[in-house]
């Protein structure tokens, strides 16, 4: 059995606007830590992705967080969630079931969905198949790949930087991700996660599990979520950044394709990289309120 490790807690004290506590729940045999902001009528779920955790919506949290409740798990193998050693242990089906688990665990409905990047492959997913727990979508920097995706050649330079790598500095790959400078104390909160090189195996896993063939695995579940989201009936909002070499193509197409996408405001978030959140979180949560007040 792959070993579960879970950083130590010492890692992630005094980072910088993260004094969130870590609450945990099960998801089958691993758990995932959340953070679990705010309350009332709205919950707004907030989904990372690669390399990251929680900690890249800390700027977006106060503004959300006094709207409604915010919800922003770490995927397993990130944050403050339990870690697997061993590279076998991730696929793309086991995060999909997580990420359900993790919903299902907390009963969570009425969302907004707020996803980037992995966060938005999978959460789209999630709201394809279980739209009775989702109001609104938004989808930042992502995209829904079935294998019959064009993925730039920036993205397979990352990919294999990623995969072979004698040692990952994760900090430095969520840097080049943005056009702000990170000071030293964020760059240490990205890296805090990763206390032994092991435990990237999460971080090494998971560019592999882009379906580049319509025969790979997670293919039909992102099939399947095209199908159903290009009937989607609820509000969604495309919001993406203008300065993201890797994503930057996806937005018309995303933004043509939710039926409802064209009610929203045409707007670009302007002068930010992939990591938006990180680049103009304040700005990007400004966004997503007035979007649910529209809605």
């Amino acid at each position: 059995m792959a070993e579960l490790v879970r950083t130590p807690a010492a890692r992630f004290e005094g980072l910088p606007g993260y004094d969130y506590d870590a609450e945990y729940v099960s998801v089958g045999e691993p758990e995932m830590a959340y953070v679990d902001e705010g309350e009332g009528s709205e919950t707004f779920l907030c989904l990372h992705g690669e390399p990251t955790y929680s900690f890249l919506y800390r700027k977006m949290v106060p503004t959300l967080a006094e709207h409604g409740r915010v919800v922003a798990p770490d995927f397993v193998g990130f944050g403050r969630s339990e870690k697997y050693t061993d590279e076998d242990a991730y696929s793309f089906d086991a995060h999909y079931d997580w990420l359900v688990a993790f919903l299902e665990e907390l009963d969570l409905d009425g969302l907004t969905l707020v996803c980037q990047d992995w966060g938005g492959i999978l959460g789209l997913a999630a709201a394809a198949h279980h739209p009775e727990r989702f109001d609104r979508i938004v989808a930042m920097n992502t995209g829904i790949p079935d294998g019959t995706q064009e993925m730039p050649d920036v993205w397979h330079e990352f990919r294999e930087a990623v995969e072979t790598a004698e040692t990952l500095d994760v900090a430095r790959l969520v840097e080049s991700g943005c056009t702000s400078e990170l000071s030293d104390d964020v760059l240490d909160a990205y890296s805090a996660p990763f206390h032994t090189e092991a435990v990237k195996a999460s971080v090494r896993t998971w560019p592999g599990m882009v379906p580049l063939s319509p025969d790979d695995e997670g293919a039909d579940v992102m099939r399947a979520t095209r199908e159903r989201l290009a009937d989607w009936e609820e509000p969604a909002f495309v919001l993406f950044s203008d300065s993201d070499p890797i994503m930057r193509s996806n937005r018309d197409p995303l933004r043509g394709f939710f039926p409802t996408a064209a009610d929203q405001p045409d707007v670009w978030v302007e002068g930010a990289g992939h990591f938006l959140q990180e680049d103009a979180g304040e700005t990007v949560a400004e966004h997503v309120v007035a979007f649910v007040d529209r809605t």
